[in-house]
């Protein structure tokens, strides 16, 4: 899949793109240990005592301390809107949930915590001054979301219509996609998108998911947009690598 375009003036991200992501984890010196060395990435602290991930000087996710440890060890995709109460509002109507209203992020930009009608999180970015990814659908960097869901009929007219124009407009190359959970999780895996980094060879990065004290949830297997495998990190938060086609 080609890349979404940003928006007209190129200095960010059309409504209902992906545009950020970050990791909720324990301890956050771990996960800094643990990307670093899988995906090269370097690291300066960030808003509210997260740290920002960059590749080749460019910034391409964060890393935050979870604070409490009943929620989810868990990487979260957050999509952009110039609007964000606005979404909001039409995702509620929707019949989705608003689990964190929109709330500002010092001078960074605003940022909500949504979910989709069968319960799938997702974060939304209204950006101030920061616009999300420097850098994506790189080797180390954001490559694609993919939507596990129980009733895909559901995700197709929820998501369809929320970000209708990302998805079908004349100018789309969508990197989100939806899947049934069953295609790769067990039956009864609640609903959740996946986060995957582009890599260079599936089977290498595997290796060292391993090596790092991580481990393999769903050995390589082929897609419409690449070759991927579903990993944990050392901490247990989800994702996946993909190798495009042609690398």
């Amino acid at each position: 899949m080609a890349e979404n375009r940003a928006s007209a003036d190129g200095t960010g991200y059309g409504e209902g793109i992906p545009c950020w992501v970050d990791a909720q984890l324990p301890d956050v010196a771990a996960g800094k240990r643990f990307y670093g060395e899988l995906f090269g990435w370097t690291f300066k602290d960030a808003h509210g005592g997260s740290v920002w991930a960059y590749r080749r000087d460019e910034p391409v996710a964060a890393l935050a301390h979870k604070t409490d440890g009943r929620m989810p060890t868990v990487w979260t995709v957050y999509f952009a809107t110039p609007d964000i109460e606005s979404l909001a509002d039409r995702i509620w109507a929707a019949g989705g949930q608003v689990i964190t209203a929109p709330m500002p992020v010092g001078d960074l930009g605003t940022s909500a915590l949504v979910t989709d009608p069968e319960g799938a999180v997702f974060a939304l970015w209204e950006p101030g001054s920061h616009q999300g990814f420097g850098s994506r659908h790189e080797p180390g960097t954001f490559a694609w979301a993919e939507l596990y869901a129980r009733d895909t009929e559901t995700a197709n007219t929820f998501y369809g219509g929320l970000f209708h124009d990302a998805l079908f407009g004349s100018e789309a190359h969508p990197d989100f996609g939806r899947a049934p959970v069953s295609d790769v999780f067990p039956a009864e895996m609640p609903p959740h998108f996946l986060v995957h980094f582009g890599v260079e060879d599936c089977e290498a990065v595997l290796g060292t998911v391993s090596r790092l004290g991580g481990r393999v949830q769903a050995p390589t297997f082929e897609t419409s947009y690449g070759k991927v495998a579903v990993v944990t990190d050392n901490q247990g938060a989800s994702f996946a690598i993909m190798e495009r086609p042609g690398r």
